[in-house]
């Protein structure tokens, strides 16, 4: 339905994964154009024409720098979040798809897995309240524009992602990666210190997963329901980094320091995607997590 597509967020985690199946889409980054200025994000949709846009820019970050950085990181994505918005509605493209995440939903909820319903039903968790606070307000963003205007502004909430090519090299990494380059760089008999006390639940989406899913929601999910991306599996930080060491073949103990835990879960129902686009195959995490170690190793 879409051949002329922008995605923005083109050098990041997902965009660069994106591509490898969307080659003949049009990838930018901020080398490109500076989303968080009005008038250049203007110019550029103006002057590509795409006849639809897949948002995935934003300031992301690891559960310390997130913790730390709540200032920046509110700003930056408010920012360039109402510019690609508004700028898309005002330079005539109809269709935008948008990325939100898991952690705009609340931090505590009565049933899990969560709904898609539930995503006004209480706070974000405090280590990611802006964060999630501005992908609410995305979210908000993108349906106001759908009823008033009449655009196919939708949004879709993945859950946390790894794999090959993601950020393994500083401590604003993610979990799965950050784990694995412990793990790696850690020798026999080592203590590995984790953050957290090991006991949060989280599902684990597999980047090569999401990539494929992502084209389906641009051509069939033209709803304002927020569609939550995440695989049935739902696991303890714990079991996913003694299944890192087991991969190693190390003899390391592991040290929870009880520190930025988090929420203690967050897992949110898939129905509404798999009514969408069939019951996709969800990569298990311990082939996932093999995948990932293997390219970490190749690539470090």
């Amino acid at each position: 339905m879409y051949n002329r597509v922008l995605v923005t967020g083109g050098s990041g985690f997902v965009g660069k994964s994106l591509r490898t199946i969307k080659p003949n889409w049009t990838y930018i980054s901020s080398k490109d154009c500076d989303l968080a200025n009005r008038d250049a994000t203007y110019l550029l949709f103006k002057q590509l024409q795409p006849e639809a846009i897949i948002h995935l820019a934003g300031k992301v970050g690891g559960i310390k720098e997130n913790s730390q950085k709540q200032a920046e990181f509110y700003y930056d994505n408010i920012v360039i979040n109402t510019n690609v918005i508004n700028e898309a509605k005002n330079a005539g493209i109809k269709r935008v798809l948008s990325s939100l995440s898991t952690c705009s939903f609340p931090n505590k909820l009565k049933e899990y897995p969560f709904l898609e319903e539930d995503i006004f039903d209480g706070a974000p968790a405090a280590t990611n309240l802006s964060y999630g606070f501005a992908k609410r307000a995305l979210f908000v963003q993108s349906n106001v524009y759908r009823k008033q205007y009449g655009l196919n502004y939708s949004c879709f909430s993945p859950s946390n992602l790894y794999g090959p090519g993601d950020n393994f090299q500083n401590e604003n990494s993610h979990f799965v990666p950050a784990l694995i380059r412990k793990i790696s760089e850690a020798q026999d008999g080592d203590t590995v210190e984790l953050w957290g006390t090991g006991k949060a639940l989280r599902q684990q989406l597999y980047i090569d997963d999401l990539v494929k899913i992502i084209p389906l929601l641009l051509e069939n999910h033209n709803t304002d329901c927020p569609i939550i991306v995440a695989p049935n599996e739902n696991l303890s930080i714990k079991e996913m980094a003694e299944s890192c060491v087991r991969r190693s073949g190390k003899n390391i103990e592991l040290l929870f320091n009880g520190k930025l835990a988090g929420q203690h879960r967050k897992d949110g129902n898939n129905k509404k995607l798999k009514d969408l686009i069939g019951d996709f195959k969800f990569t298990t995490f311990q082939k996932g997590l093999l995948k990932t170690y293997n390219w970490y190793w190749e690539n470090k």
